[in-house]
């Protein structure tokens, strides 16, 4: 009889460590997909913050563009005025 209770006993620990190594081994599942998801949050979010810094630095480029060009214009405009004030006179 005692050897039957003692074998029981076992069983149940032996069960008892199964169940907590199942639960373990699922928290840590979790807890990895949590990790995975939150590396890929971490991730898109630095991507765009890149793009973001990106277009930023586009914008200024066309800006300095426009206004090189726009230099460029005027004293295109202001080259021709003197050439016609200098040909009238």
């Amino acid at each position: 009889m005692m050897m039957m209770m003692m074998m029981m006993m076992m069983m149940m620990m032996m069960m008892m460590m199964m169940m907590m190594m199942m639960m373990m081994m699922m928290m840590m599942m979790m807890m990895m997909k949590m990790m995975i998801m939150m590396m890929m949050l971490l991730l898109l979010l630095l991507l765009l913050l890149l793009l973001m810094m990106m277009m930023m630095m586009m914008m200024m480029m066309m800006m300095m563009m426009m206004m090189m060009m726009m230099m460029m214009m005027m004293m295109m405009m202001m080259m021709m005025m003197m050439d016609l004030d200098s040909s009238k006179s």
